[in-house]
């Protein structure tokens, strides 16, 4: 591979981590919405859909963390 190539993986990897870094705060946030919730709130629909946004932000998160390999390319 080119060092052109390189250079631009290297620019994709680097985006690929700050968006892993702000998904990271997202799900975080959300998490401690969650957790702030009245027990009875968090059973409800709002905090079910709530945890549904984290479950689904830690499976994008981690694909992100495997793309994040395109670094040692």
């Amino acid at each position: 591979m080119n060092k052109e190539r390189r250079k631009r993986i290297a620019e994709a990897a680097e985006l690929i981590s700050q968006a892993k870094d702000i998904l990271e705060e997202v799900r975080d946030e959300e998490q401690e919405s969650y957790e702030n919730l009245p027990e009875g709130l968090q059973n409800a629909e709002r905090g079910e859909q709530m945890q549904e946004n984290v479950d689904s932000l830690e499976e994008i998160i981690g694909y992100l963390e495997e793309a994040d390999s395109l670094g040692d390319m």
